[in-house]
């Protein structure tokens, strides 16, 4: 497998990449593929940890990278990062690639002189990564409660103790944030698929 930084000739691949890898995972059909597509036109965007990895020639997963931003002024922290989407093809997932790419970008971040990265997710997952409850350096979402772990929130020092001198509020790009009308039309550029029914686990 080769592990290499994402070029313009592949963003429509990775596109449908993502769409494949969340589709009718969280909810019916997905929106991470628009994501993935308005973040690379962020001042958030971080290119230099922008990587593919490539099987027999074919893209099977990407991680993607962005800044932070704290504060109720909502400063872009040139410090504090977040990944995501990451994305493996369902033909390769369960086989230790996704935490491949993460151990290796992370490690990259770290060089790049990052300080700390802080995501969503499955505590299950991130926890064996060295991802705690991101309360417990004082750091909370907006509009969260500082009584409530927010076990999902969670957060990893590539520095240790800075988070402990940077605590407070963080949050994502607003490009995670995505419109119903503007995904149908983005969607039409891709393969037509069914989607399963709602359910009331699913996430809006």
């Amino acid at each position: 497998m080769e592990l290499r930084l994402e070029n313009e000739k592949d963003y429509f691949e990775v596109e449908n990449l993502t769409r494949e890898a969340f589709w009718d995972v969280y909810r019916p059909g997905c929106s991470e593929h628009l994501v993935l597509n308005k973040l690379r036109q962020a001042d958030s965007f971080i290119k230099d940890l922008d990587y593919v990895l490539i099987e027999d020639g074919k893209i099977v997963g990407n991680i993607v990278y962005t800044k932070m931003f704290t504060g109720t002024e909502r400063k872009m922290s040139d410090e504090v990062i977040a990944f995501g989407p990451i994305s493996v093809h369902p033909d390769f997932q369960r086989k230790g690639l996704g935490k491949k790419l993460i151990e290796y970008t992370l490690d990259k971040a770290k060089c790049l002189g990052y300080k700390a990265v802080l995501i969503t997710g499955d505590n299950n997952y991130y926890n064996p990564l060295g991802f705690e409850s991101a309360c417990r350096y004082h750091v909370y979402l907006p509009g969260t409660s500082e009584d409530d772990e927010a076990a999902f929130f969670m957060a990893k020092e590539l520095e240790e103790g800075y988070l402990g001198n940077n605590s407070g509020i963080y949050d994502f790009d607003t490009c995670f944030n995505v419109s119903e009308e503007e995904l149908e039309i983005f969607d039409r550029k891709f393969p037509e698929k069914s989607k399963r029914e709602a359910r009331e686990t699913d996430l809006i």
